[in-house]
């Protein structure tokens, strides 16, 4: 039976209370259990084989941008090491490994010419996967858009999409035969606002001008794919992956409440509901009305896709309260380190009651028939001590969060799989190497792996069914 330590992250302020204990069994027989990952946060390799620079390679050049001056041109070497690392999945008693695509080691300038180094890394990835007995899960776009199509305007340019069906067709045909389930895009809400407007993110863009166009490309992009997926592989499961954090007003009075539906418009509803033929949510954020300038005829019908399932990615609750000094938005969040309640070392709220009200949310759509938990994990300050990183805050954190998992499901809720981010600590974009996420941990010096104290006890709870 998984047992969990009661102890708690004194950095974090995290004390888990005696947990009740929990079994795979519980979750039931067909259920998939996985780990996360991202092409440009592990592979390294970035100039390698006729890979090209993708648009992060360029932002992580520029002074300032990542924490300590973090890049990613090694990263976890994963290029090199991926054979290893895939033991490391199946010995921590996983069956699926979700990973991305690099754009443009496989299309080097964006679209056209296709690099056959490209293709031959992700199909010894794809097989030793299948070797291993490790299902492999695609994702397509996960953030490393092609610094040429930036030159080119990027994800503000409409052309995009037409590049990105291009990319989606030429992945489908070389990996379809052996890959089932696929994932269109990775957070788009993070592409357009941290990307696009706040600049925080590749490319660095800022401005609310970019916002509307990079949120309705993305929208596109994410049915045109599907799209493309379907006609190329009837048979395969395709599913995108979205963001999603449950929202609380601050207070009860009406400015805090409608600034929190405003918050859920952005967070939770922008692009779910175009693709089930809602439409934007210009309801709860009238802001979006104004997308209708870079709409064409047909567009709204070209935003809808039938998705087999939806990837939720669920970290933490956000609380917010009406600010006059945000123009656009007039919000603020409410970080959790001032309401007194439990973070991660990243001041995220650990929240799993978030996590049962996100999937209710998100049930009671109609056109939702399978929901899939793709990314939920925490980061914490790790410390290597005697060879060993005990990271009890860590597994605390899974099974609380597994705990409401299960309870949402035990209600009736479809939720058929859960990918904890991440197999080992990463390039964590803008953090640079100072966020570690892993189950296993990595010295980004010598490459050394080490297994935590949170990945023995996913070990442990993936192995065992007994109450």
């Amino acid at each position: 039976m998984a047992t969990i330590i009661d102890h708690h992250n004194k950095e974090s302020g995290y004390r888990p209370v005696a947990a009740n204990p929990l079994s795979r069994e519980d979750f039931g027989s067909d259920f998939k259990w996985g780990v996360a990952t991202a092409a440009y946060q592990i592979e390294g390799a970035v100039d390698e084989d006729g890979r090209t620079d993708c648009v992060w390679d360029v932002f992580a050049r520029k002074k300032g941008k990542i924490r300590n001056g973090d890049h990613a041109r090694v990263a976890c070497d994963f290029y090199n090491r991926y054979e290893q690392d895939l033991e490391l999945v199946k010995e921590l008693g996983f069956g699926q490994f979700r990973f991305s695509l690099s754009w443009s080691r496989i299309l080097p300038d964006g679209h056209g010419r296709v690099n056959q180094a490209g293709l031959d890394f992700y199909n010894r990835l794809i097989n030793k996967c299948i070797a291993l007995g490790i299902e492999p899960w695609i994702t397509l776009y996960h953030w490393d858009l092609p610094q040429i199509l930036e030159k080119a305007g990027g994800w503000k340019n409409r052309r995009v999409v037409e590049w990105f069906a291009e990319y989606t067709a030429v992945c489908a045909n070389a990996f379809g035969d052996r890959v089932r389930h696929w994932i269109v895009l990775n957070e788009p809400m993070a592409v357009a606002g941290l990307g696009y407007t706040t600049g925080e993110h590749a490319p660095g863009s800022k401005g609310i001008h970019n916002f509307l166009p990079v949120v309705h490309h993305l929208a596109l992009s994410q049915a045109e794919g599907g799209r493309v997926l379907r006609k190329l592989l009837p048979d395969a499961r395709i599913g995108t992956a979205i963001s999603c954090s449950h929202v609380i007003p601050n207070s009860q009075k009406s400015a805090d409440i409608r600034a929190a539906r405003r918050a859920d418009a952005l967070m939770n509803r922008l692009f779910i509901e175009p693709a089930l033929g809602l439409g934007y949510p210009k309801d709860a954020f009238p802001f979006l009305s104004n997308i209708k300038r870079f709409m064409r005829e047909g567009d709204s019908e070209r935003l809808k896709f039938d998705f087999d399932f939806w990837g939720l990615q669920n970290y933490f609750s956000v609380v917010v309260q009406h600010s006059y000094l945000a123009p656009v938005m007039w919000l603020k969040d409410v970080p959790a380190t001032l309401r007194n309640v439990p973070t991660t070392g990243l001041g995220w709220e650990i929240s799993p009651a978030g996590m049962y009200e996100i999937l209710k949310q998100f049930q009671r759509y109609k056109g939702v028939r399978e929901l899939v938990i793709t990314e939920n994990g925490a980061a914490f300050k790790d410390t290597l001590k005697d060879g060993k990183v005990e990271d009890d805050a860590r597994q605390a954190y899974y099974h609380d969060y597994l705990e409401a998992v299960l309870r949402a499901k035990n209600e009736g809720i479809n939720i058929t799989g859960y990918f904890a981010w991440t197999l080992m600590d990463n390039f964590e974009w803008a953090h640079g190497y100072s966020a570690r996420f892993g189950l296993v941990y990595v010295d980004f010096k010598t490459q050394e792996r080490i297994v935590k104290g949170s990945g023995r006890w996913f070990a442990d709870f993936l192995k065992k069914t007994e109450r």
